[in-house]
């Protein structure tokens, strides 16, 4: 076993290491999660441009702190600052990108960039989806949502990324638990604390290669101790 985990790490070194694009709208805490462990090593690739919609925000800051380069997305109205889908889907392109990652971006994916990148954008929700999913579920919105329905669990759900709010297929969860005394912001603690690690572990087996997809488009994880075991 111990022969096959060292032979496993030397098949990822040798793994050409994968440039991923991040999406954001707020401050980016998943997104500064990736990047440091793609400084670690943990994750073997590399976040070469980060996209967001507001170009002042958190993330975009720390993006241009760390030379990360940045892309307002979409164009606003009546400005000519930001690209259109097109000129977005080129530049992607052009930065060789392997893989998307939403991290709190809140806009929807447009169709051609979904087709562009097929199999290729992922994107993580505060809660178990399908539950509190869709249009206008985000932030402490859905924290909020799950308190008032009486669920005792909850949790970051990975999804493959379709041309709809939160419809994509479920690639990885992660639960906890929803307290009697929680209110919507210790909940979201305790939930984006999980969502560190799981887009952190999420974001490492994409770049080894490490997700199939079954015949019914559901994708999984397989792991990396035993190559013939999926999470």
């Amino acid at each position: 076993m111990v022969f096959n985990l060292i032979e496993r790490e030397v098949a990822i070194i040798q793994l050409r290491k994968k440039k991923i694009a991040v999406f954001v709208s707020g401050s980016g805490s998943n997104f500064r999660s990736i990047y440091e462990a793609t400084l670690e090593g943990i994750v073997h690739g590399e976040v070469a441009v980060l996209v967001t919609n507001k170009d002042d925000c958190g993330g975009a800051k720390y993006a241009r702190e760390q030379g990360i380069p940045v892309i307002l997305f979409p164009k606003a109205k009546n400005s000519s600052v930001g690209l259109s889908e097109e000129d977005l889907v080129d530049a992607l392109r052009a930065y060789n990108i392997d893989f998307i990652l939403l991290a709190g971006y809140l806009k929807l994916i447009p169709t051609e960039l979904v087709r562009a990148f097929p199999r290729s954008i992922f994107n993580i929700h505060p809660s178990l989806l399908p539950a509190f999913g869709g249009k206008g579920y985000y932030g402490i919105k859905v924290h909020k949502a799950v308190i008032a329905s009486g669920a005792r669990y909850s949790g970051p759900t990975i999804h493959h990324v379709d041309e709809h709010y939160d419809t994509g297929r479920i690639l990885a969860q992660g639960v906890v638990p929803v307290l009697a005394n929680d209110t919507a912001e210790t909940l979201a603690a305790r939930v984006l604390h999980e969502e560190h690690k799981l887009y952190v572990e999420v974001a490492a087996a994409l770049c080894e290669e490490r997700i199939v997809w079954r015949e019914d488009g559901v994708p999984l994880i397989r792991s990396k101790e035993d190559p013939d075991h999926y999470k």
